[in-house]
């Protein structure tokens, strides 16, 4: 017994390739195991390196070399104990990270319905792939 398919849809040659270069970077700064942790712990408040460093595992060099490329990337800020300039403590930007979020966020979220409906149509003038 054979299935009914629908006819196959002509294809769109018309599709814009979507701008994903900042989500991608993005996933790649945090998909790093220790740069994770690292935004784990600052949720909570500031750290400095030596507490970040015991609490994960990681030498400080490691931890200091991490927090570079975070706070680079604009996620953390560091700010200089007002005692003690010698410590340096780092904590979350919280506007950084919930930008950072919406652009993961618009990368992996469901279609919205008007986004599925204009995917079903097929355009009236499309060329025919060639078979």
């Amino acid at each position: 017994m054979a299935i009914a398919t629908p006819e196959a849809p002509d294809p769109r040659f018309d599709l814009v390739a979507p701008d994903t270069g900042d989500a991608v970077a993005l996933a790649s700064l945090v998909a790093d195991p220790t740069r994770a942790r690292i935004l784990a712990l600052l949720r909570d408040g500031p750290c400095c390196v030596c507490e970040m460093a015991a609490a994960i595992g990681e030498r400080q060099n490691n931890v200091s070399n991490h927090l570079a490329r975070l706070r680079d990337a604009g996620l953390v800020r560091a700010s200089r104990h007002k005692v003690d300039a010698r410590w340096v403590y780092y904590e979350r930007d919280e506007d950084a990270c919930a930008a950072a979020l919406g652009s993961l966020d618009a990368l992996l979220a469901p279609p919205s319905r008007k986004a599925t409906a204009a995917r079903r149509r097929t355009p009236k003038a499309a060329p025919r792939c060639s078979r």
